[in-house]
């Protein structure tokens, strides 16, 4: 991985782990649904602009109902329940949540195929388990009234992913940059509906209308541009190093901005929840160049 590929990951995890400090900034003023609205309305706006300056194509018609499954279930459900578990739950702890959804993937993955899984599947599986209890078991967040209804929308918000991420194993083969231009849009149709019945608590802050406007370019639509460009420099499996990196960032933005508690539990319940990603994916994280030997 050259230095240019390595800052861009790099860049991403910061991102992408940012995403839960903006959630926890916003969603008690504007709630789960008009939050999550403007964040994919936001996103979509954003790539319509890149779409228009390099004249890239949607295909809408031919592709609206691949469009529409992965704007559900891959952007509009696991945002909103993100969202909604973002209102008791730290930012700390939804990070290291959303790292289970390889976890899932493996098992749906499976359950599809009807054949037992690897032991190192089952490991690994066993492995994300046994790191959610610790965080559920020991974190004090748990005892805030809703917290378990919270962390299960958590962990329902990347089964959504694992969803998606099967679902694009046999999927039409669409432009990835399309892909996610298209699932914005339909992700923003999908909520659209809903704001009208969940009014903001109250008129947003300065510091609100930036986490939502972050939420939107930078968290989505920037970040895809990131990630497209990683996958098309380093390939698929080590563009998924991100996937190892955003719950070290989603920890250090919420110590930092939210001054969220760190606990022995954080550390050993993340890096047990990420010991069985890597373990379930079969991919070990490798940030940096294996040293050349010339002869």
């Amino acid at each position: 991985m050259d230095t240019a590929s390595l800052a861009r990951l790099l860049a991403l995890a910061a991102i992408w782990g940012s995403s839960f400090l903006f959630l926890r900034i916003a969603v008690p003023v504007l709630g789960p649904a008009l939050l999550i609205a403007l964040r994919v309305g936001l996103a979509a706006l954003f790539l319509l602009g890149v779409a228009v300056a390099g004249k890239r194509h949607l295909d809408a018609r031919r592709h609206y109902r691949h469009y529409l499954f992965m704007g559900a279930c891959n952007s509009a459900i696991p945002f909103l329940l993100f969202a909604f578990a973002a209102q008791t739950l730290s930012a700390s702890l939804l990070a290291i949540l959303n790292a289970t959804a390889p976890l899932f993937a493996a098992l749906i993955a499976a359950l599809l195929r009807r054949t037992l899984p690897a032991p190192s599947i089952v490991t690994g599986l066993a492995l994300g388990v046994i790191g959610v209890a610790l965080l559920a078991g020991f974190d004090t967040v748990m005892l805030e009234p809703g917290a378990t209804i919270a962390l299960f929308a958590a962990l329902g918000a990347s089964f959504s992913y694992a969803i998606a991420s099967n679902y694009a194993k046999s999927a039409p083969s669409v432009d990835p940059f399309a892909n996610a231009h298209g699932s914005m849009w339909a992700a923003t149709l999908l909520l659209a509906p809903a704001v009208p019945f969940f009014p903001p608590a109250a008129l947003p802050t300065v510091a609100v209308a930036l986490a939502v406007v972050a939420l939107g370019v930078l968290c989505s639509g920037v970040a895809y541009l990131l990630y497209f460009r990683l996958i098309a420099d380093l390939g698929a499996a080590s563009a998924l190093t991100v996937t190892f990196l955003i719950p070290v960032f989603g920890v250090l933005w919420g110590t930092m901005f939210l001054n969220e508690h760190i606990g022995w539990y954080t550390i050993v319940g993340s890096v047990t929840v990420v010991a069985g990603t890597a373990l379930v994916t079969g991919y070990m994280p490798r940030l940096m160049p294996r040293a050349s030997s010339r002869r």
